[in-house]
């Protein structure tokens, strides 16, 4: 083929005359322009790594200072202090460096050491700022005299526009809570969920572990956090994620999903053009540090040391543990089509494709009438299943010849992409339709995801789109990030044509998608089949439920004078109640990136308030007044306990690193041991939108956000994720099993939207009851 040529450099063959090269002058301006674009691009991180190194300062600042040394020197005062004269005996005579010369290089070094000295005593300054966590704990609306301070220093520090990884070094440590305020607000979060037999045996535990064992595995964690970064993160990386022995798949991975009621395109090639496009220039702003941190108030930065390993990233499973592949760059992106695995190039000339390049390599994809090799069509089941099965399989059968560099181009892929054959999305008046949306993007048909991705971008045949990210390398909020500039970008910035294609003209002389070939021998196989049986059991017991609340949303709940997110979690412990006529154990998940490489904390929801409040929403003696001020005492602890834990001051993540130390030292621990293998029956997550804001929802209200979520913790459990998308909008997402005769997801959805508004009647808003 003429376009496959192009890709060659150079051809010879060999005559009786001897060798005959054809060199391919395009092939070798291809390879002169990638090189000038790789150099072009190591230049950008360089600059931006320096200028990350030295923020709040800049280099017109250094250039100030020079200036400002040079003229006090010129009009004979030293500000040195005899400094420069000093410096200037010290530097070597010569012919070349006159009298005048070495003054002006001793100007320099002393200018240069004096802005150098301002740039660490501002970091510091900045670091010290940000140690402070005052104003998370006032009250809304109000602000104390230190606060505003505090508000103008961080304004003053942080007036140039930072860079991603600008704040990094100055963000402070995670701080090691004491051991008794972490047993004490343990004791508490169980309280209402044990009877007093329970409870008086659970103090004794928890007393006898705060006097005997605690005081040691606490020196430990301690000396821990002086030497490293986060004396939480790697251990919960690895020991969480990487040592889980079971499937990813619905387990761990979770999904987002397109916007609600819009597709831009419904041309399947054309929309995983643009969205391809999109998320590849978020790549570039990215590797070079581009994107500006995400603030809270505006001025408080958050860490964003989990974005790193976004793209080019992997996991590889093992024995015993698996690992994280992580690649500088990759310029191939893998892709999924009827069981055929592909490879296609992004770069052309050293420029990221355009759109419409995109479109017509996705619509070669699409158009191949060849068949999957033998084995092929469901090799990816192996990610889907348990992982040493898959580790024994990949060092068995894909460790070298053809498999090997097959497998390395879907590992060393930017991202995976699956162009799907079916149909998703909300369609009014069908119902179902999102649950079976959710559960294609959670699982799918098992084998059509590569569920070791950091992500798999999913394309169905109506255009819409979805993604499955692997959770080890970072939490939802960061795919988020990413998935709001796709969404807008495609939408707002590339556009399509009035037929639905991606803008401009196709290069009709791209070399078309590799095509990757396997050898799989029948073992292989068989492993393979072994698989994909169990993760299709797995993915067969998911109960979904996917609705829209849509009675109100963030606006009247704000006139409740409660946090949106407070008002939602007392709604579900009032639905578990009606839902299983009891309360459990807690899980919401909020995050620690006030902290630099912190990740996520436990805030246990269900609370002794949280619990008086729906005990007395079933007892029909209580007043509404008496209902109203138990459910402000229900929010404003919960809102008190997600500040404590954003602020370094949770349980959970305490409690984990103290049994890991312990099982380092070989010290058994009842209490913990108690306290970890207590099942979350109920786990919950709010999706963060509206992160960039790069459109107005108000102008766009059609354009919001499903969010996404997760698959069930417990067996016997719920998995719950929300997203608060404008005024007048919230989209639940609840997983459960089948095989659980407690749970049934629509139930809880049910249960879920009549506790939302039998809330909401307490407050005079909207009291007419949900349709069963």
């Amino acid at each position: 083929m003429a376009e496959a040529h192009q890709a060659v450099a150079f051809q010879f063959t060999v005559t009786p005359e001897g060798l005959d090269f054809h060199l391919s002058r395009e092939a070798l301006r291809q390879l002169y322009l990638a090189g000038i674009s790789s150099w072009k691009k190591r230049l950008v991180r360089a600059k931006n790594s320096f200028l990350t190194g030295v923020y709040p300062a800049s280099p017109s600042s250094w250039m100030v200072v020079m200036m400002a040394t040079a003229g006090s020197f010129y009009c004979q005062v030293d500000p040195s202090r005899g400094m420069i004269a000093r410096i200037r005996h010290c530097l070597p005579e010569s012919h070349l460096l006159s009298y005048k010369s070495r003054t002006m290089v001793s100007t320099a070094l002393f200018s240069t050491g004096v802005w150098l000295s301002a740039v660490l005593l501002f970091r510091q300054a900045l670091k010290l700022l940000l140690s402070y966590h005052g104003w998370m704990f006032e009250p809304h609306g109000k602000m104390s005299l230190s606060t505003r301070i505090w508000v103008a220093l961080m304004k003053v520090l942080s007036i140039r526009k930072p860079l991603l990884y600008s704040f990094q070094t100055s963000l402070p440590k995670l701080p090691v809570p004491s051991v008794e305020a972490t047993i004490t607000r343990y004791l508490e979060s169980v309280r209402p969920l044990m009877d007093d037999d329970k409870y008086t045996k659970m103090e004794a535990l928890a007393k006898e572990f705060k006097e005997k064992t605690a005081p040691r595995l606490q020196k430990y964690l301690i000396l821990k956090s002086w030497w490293t970064t986060n004396y939480v993160s790697d251990w919960w990386e690895q020991y969480i994620y990487l040592r889980g022995r079971s499937p990813l798949m619905v387990n761990s991975n979770y999904y987002a999903m397109d916007f609600l009621y819009v597709t831009p395109s419904h041309i399947q090639a054309a929309r995983a053009g643009n969205v391809v496009h999109s998320i590849l220039l978020y790549r570039r702003k990215l590797d070079r540090g581009e994107i500006p941190p995400v603030m809270a108030l505006g001025i408080v930065p958050m860490c964003s040391y989990q974005s790193e390993r976004m793209f080019n990233t992997t996991r590889i499973p093992g024995k015993e543990t698996d690992t994280l592949l992580h690649l500088v760059d990759s310029k191939h992106l893998a892709v999924y089509h009827k069981g055929r695995f592909y490879k296609v190039w992004l770069y052309y000339g050293g420029q990221v494709l355009p759109p419409r390049d995109l479109e017509l390599q996705f619509q070669r994809i699409l158009d191949d009438p060849s068949p999957p090799q033998p084995g092929e069509e469901r090799l990816a089941a192996l990610t889907a299943g348990e992982r040493v099965p898959w580790a024994e399989a990949r060092a068995r059968f894909f460790s070298h010849g053809k498999n090997k560099v097959s497998l390395d181009a879907i590992e060393r892929a930017a991202f995976f992409l699956t162009l799907d054959e079916e149909e998703h999305g909300y369609i009014p008046g069908r119902e179902g339709c999102m649950d079976t949306y959710a559960k294609s993007l959670l699982h799918g048909q098992c084998y059509d995801r590569w569920f070791d991705k950091s992500f798999t971008l999913v394309v169905y045949k109506n255009g819409k789109v979805g993604a499955n990210a692997e959770h080890s390398w970072a939490d939802a909020p960061i795919i988020g990030h990413l998935w709001e500039f796709m969404l807008a970008t495609d939408k707002f910035r590339l556009g399509y044509t009035e037929g639905g294609h991606c803008l401009g003209e196709p290069n009709t002389l791209l070399a078309p998608p590799q095509r990757l070939q396997w050898d799989i021998p029948q073992e292989c196989r068989a492993a393979i089949e072994g698989s994909y049986r169990l993760a299709k059991a797995l993915a067969d017991d998911v109960d979904f439920c996917c609705f829209q609340f849509s009675d109100f949303g963030k606006g009247l709940i704000k006139k409740c004078r409660t946090s949106p997110d407070a008002f939602i979690q007392i709604s579900l412990q009032l639905a578990h109640f009606r839902d299983k006529g009891c309360f459990c154990l807690t899980y919401e998940a909020s995050m620690t990136r006030l902290f630099r490489e912190g990740r996520t904390e436990t805030v246990r929801s269900c609370t002794a308030e949280s619990t008086a409040f729906v005990r007395s929403m079933a007892d029909p003696r209580q007043t509404r007044a008496e209902r109203q001020r138990l459910f402000k005492l229900a929010a404003e602890k919960h809102q008190h306990m997600y500040r404590l834990a954003m602020t370094g001051a949770g349980i959970d993540r305490h409690l984990f690193c103290l049994y890991v130390v312990s099982r380092y030292l070989g010290v058994q621990s009842p209490f913990l041991a108690q306290v970890l293998s207590e099942p979350w029956r109920l786990s919950t997550s709010q999706t963060p939108q509206q992160q960039l804001k790069m459109f107005d929802l108000n102008k766009y209200p059609d354009h919001v956000s499903t969010g996404g979520g997760f698959g069930p913790v417990a067996d016997d459990g719920y998995g719950v994720s929300y997203i608060i998308a404008g005024e007048n909008l919230i989209t639940f997402h609840i997983s459960s099993k089948f095989s659980s005769s407690e749970t049934d997801s629509k139930r809880f959805g049910r249960n879920i939207r009549q506790a939302m508004l039998d809330i909401a009647e307490l407050f005079d808003k909207p009291a007419e009851k949900a349709g069963k």
